[in-house]
């Protein structure tokens, strides 16, 4: 098997089975609850949980690849005990892994974050996820951990789902206009880490959308897109009455995006309305 993506039934999980798919690779993706509809994928049940369950999946399996895109953002065990099973699987049987983590591992006290800046998470999912990245730095040197932002596609993201709720009444609640991150869209993150599963590159890369854009920012530019009424989205602050967490995350993707053909596009780009490009 040439790739096993850990987490496939999720957005970025299915748009990486996808991909590989279609460049040609051998694909087994493993699903918790339920398995996606990508055409030619060996979709195998996992609870990513038990480090058992993982162990004999991958030696039955045989991966020259993993990619672990699962998590749950309110579970330690999936987001961080899981991220250390699947490492140490992937080190047992020589296979190269990529591990996705997120910005959440950041307080948002720099002004923005490169490769070398140490996590200083705030809440307890980035607590869990940069558990994992210890778990997988100690477990498997020549990992790579890919560190990115909010994801963005098609449609099928829960902010764009949240946008729409709002904009047509179905959902209460606000935009952040001070919660900043790096949106990145699901297509352009998933070839950039199967490029960087190709390659020789060991250790942590950013991989997210070059626009740093507040949530209402966002929210306006998926209306814009979709044709939904921009006016319609409510703005507030999280500062002071939002869930906790960091404000202001930005993503320094320089050195990443260098070592790239893939470009990551920002989101001012790949959301521009098609009747506009």
């Amino acid at each position: 098997m040439d790739l096993l993506v850990i987490g496939g039934s999720g957005l970025l999980g299915r748009e990486i089975a996808a991909q590989a798919r279609r460049a040609g690779a051998a694909v087994a993706a493993t699903f918790h609850q339920r398995a996606a509809e990508v055409d030619g994928v060996d979709w195998r049940p996992l609870d990513i949980r038990s480090r058992p369950e993982v162990a004999e999946l991958v030696r039955r399996i045989k991966p020259s690849t993993i990619v672990n895109a699962a998590f749950r953002q309110s579970d330690w065990t999936t987001t961080a005990d899981g991220a250390m099973h699947v490492a140490a699987a992937a080190a047992e049987a020589g296979a190269r892994l990529v591990h996705i983590s997120s910005d959440a591992v950041f307080a948002g006290r720099a002004a923005s974050y490169d490769e070398e800046c140490p996590p200083d998470p705030v809440t307890p999912y980035g607590a869990a996820k940069a558990a994992a990245e210890t778990a997988v730095k100690g477990l498997d040197r020549g990992a790579v951990i890919a560190r990115t932002s909010l994801i963005i596609g098609g449609g099928a993201s829960v902010h764009e789902r949240h946008v729409h709720a709002l904009a047509s009444g179905a959902a209460a609640g606000v935009l952040f206009t001070d919660d900043v991150r790096c949106p990145v869209h699901v297509a352009d993150l998933a070839a950039a880490l199967l490029e960087l599963a190709g390659s020789a590159y060991t250790g942590i890369h950013h991989v997210a959308g070059r626009d740093a854009v507040s949530r209402h920012e966002l929210g306006r530019l998926i209306a814009r897109r979709d044709g939904l009424s921009e006016a319609a989205l409510p703005a507030g602050l999280r500062a002071g009455s939002g869930p906790p967490g960091a404000l202001e995350v930005r993503l320094d993707c320089t050195v990443t995006q260098s070592r790239l053909t893939t470009r990551l596009r920002g989101a001012h780009e790949f959301l521009t309305p098609v009747s506009a490009r």
